[in-house]
């Protein structure tokens, strides 16, 4: 419920099929009661979950819990499978598998599916399964062991910010003021700035790209997946099976508050366009060669109200309009392989298209790198100026910006939208800020304390509790 990406889903349903298991795939958005619902409609020996955002997770404590609840799934023990980018075995021991006293297992990708259906399902699953939970029961124990990393209070964090000196920094002025939206897209234009490495990882073969397609144990198939991606990818580009559009927005900006940023509406810089709360890092930091590491904060990188007049922008794109249809045909076809190939593309355009129009604000639009000349290679290593952190990444870990980000750029324009989850439509969406400063870099936020949770609370005005549950990974 509220997650729309299924290409993990999809691969484990091939994978599980090619070994003779009947699998129901019943797709994106599903509530629980229809997943469960079905699962005693069908007779399901297994229930499998996957998820890619992070409120994915506690959509799933929640599956977990319901199936407790119900006799069917209690009494049989019907094993609950966990999978998906934002899972771990330790939060599926530590945070899932304690509301089912079922098996409650993680994957971690499709390729280990078939060996665990095969542990739950044979002759010996009574052994597979008291292994099983005497691992989790030591990865909890383990986890309850774990010495807690300190955290300094948030005062003293913001005490310790990125050191840097405004005074020697004179911000670029964008070209212009507002938003620009650049609907249809040209396909040819964003193949250019296509990232091939994380296309490997959706089919689960691991390895740096162009390296692995001479890797010796998964190089042919590397290969093999890479030519069909490419022959895809033009008839993809000469039957228009999809199309891409962005949208771009240039403000003023200043931070507030220490750890806020707020985007204005025009130089007068005097009624607010969007405010962006900032999460800071509080984990306790340590001297580097003499240096006490900073404890960071996004709002550090863009001038503080009153010392300068700086700039921050919003954008988002897609790649995903059309997908749909196109992978309606393949799938009444029968060619899943088809289906999830085109898929795995369209994320590869919409990333493509997010790396093709940062360029062009560092550029021209924005134009505070005029000057860059860089290879495609070194763009994939983020060799340039300024950053482009997006919500529910380490550095920005709350999807919640998401929000009044999609209202002040009419993301409906271009086709996009959110889900409650805060999943963005279609799936091969991405979006996020700009930001300039030559010092502003990822971090990650990592733990935060009660103290700066209940700050968060007041600044933005949103419930203690609220917060609680889109920032849980952090607490």
């Amino acid at each position: 419920k509220g997650d729309v990406h299924d290409i993990g889903k999809n691969i484990v349903t091939v994978v599980l099929q090619c070994n003779n298991y009947e699998v129901v795939n019943m797709g994106v958005m599903v509530p629980c009661h229809e997943i469960l619902a079905m699962a005693k409609a069908e007779g399901a020996d297994i229930v499998g979950l996957s998820g890619l955002i992070t409120p994915s997770l506690e959509e799933m404590q929640y599956v977990a819990g319901e199936m407790e609840k119900d006799a069917h799934f209690r009494e049989k023990q019907i094993p609950l499978l966990i999978g998906g980018a934002t899972c771990s075995r330790v939060h599926t021991a530590v945070k899932i598998a304690p509301h089912y006293s079922g098996p409650v297992v993680y994957v971690p990708d499709a390729s280990r599916s078939v060996g665990v259906a095969q542990g739950l399902l044979s002759d010996q699953a009574a052994q597979y399964i008291a292994e099983l939970n005497a691992d989790y029961d030591k990865v909890r124990t383990q986890h309850a062991n774990k010495k807690q990393v300190p955290l300094w209070p948030l005062a003293k964090a913001r005490a310790n910010k990125t050191p840097i000196a405004w005074n020697a920094f004179e911000p670029k002025k964008p070209r212009f003021i507002g938003k620009r939206v650049f609907k249809n897209f040209d396909l040819n234009e964003i193949v250019k700035y296509i990232d091939w490495a994380p296309f490997f990882q959706t089919w689960d073969l691991a390895g740096p790209f162009p390296e692995i397609l001479k890797d010796e144990v998964v190089g042919e198939e590397a290969r093999r997946v890479f030519s069909d991606g490419k022959r895809m990818l033009q008839r993809l580009i000469e039957g228009r099976w999809l199309s891409a559009s962005a949208v771009v927005g240039l403000y003023p900006a200043n931070s507030v508050n220490d750890d806020d940023i707020e985007l204005y509406t025009d130089e007068s810089r005097s009624e607010v366009a969007l405010t962006w709360h900032g999460l800071r890092q509080q984990t306790e930091r340590f001297e580097v060669d003499g240096v006490m590491r900073p404890s960071r904060c996004l709002a550090d990188f863009v001038a503080p109200k009153g010392v300068a007049n700086d700039y921050v922008g919003v954008f988002a794109v897609t790649a995903g309009l059309g997908v749909e249809k196109k992978e309606k045909q393949f799938i009444d076809d029968h060619d899943d392989y088809s289906a999830i190939m085109l898929k795995a593309l369209a994320d590869r355009m919409a990333e493509g298209l997010a790396e093709c129009m940062h360029h062009r604000v560092r550029t021209d639009l924005w134009g505070y790198a005029a000057d860059e000349a860089l290879s495609n290679e070194e763009l994939i290593k983020e060799k340039y100026q300024g950053i482009r952190p997006a919500p529910g990444y380490p550095a920005c870990p709350d999807h919640s910006v998401k929000r009044p980000m999609f209202d002040l750029l009419q993301c409906e324009d271009i086709g996009m939208a959110l889900t409650e989850s805060l999943a963005m439509t279609p799936a091969a969406s991405v979006s996020g800020f700009y930001l300039s400063h030559p010092e502003s870099t990822y971090f990650n936020v990592g733990k935060i304390g009660d103290d700066q949770v209940a700050d968060l609370a007041q600044r933005s005005a949103v419930a203690e509790k609220e917060l609680q549950r889109w920032l849980a990974p952090n607490l």
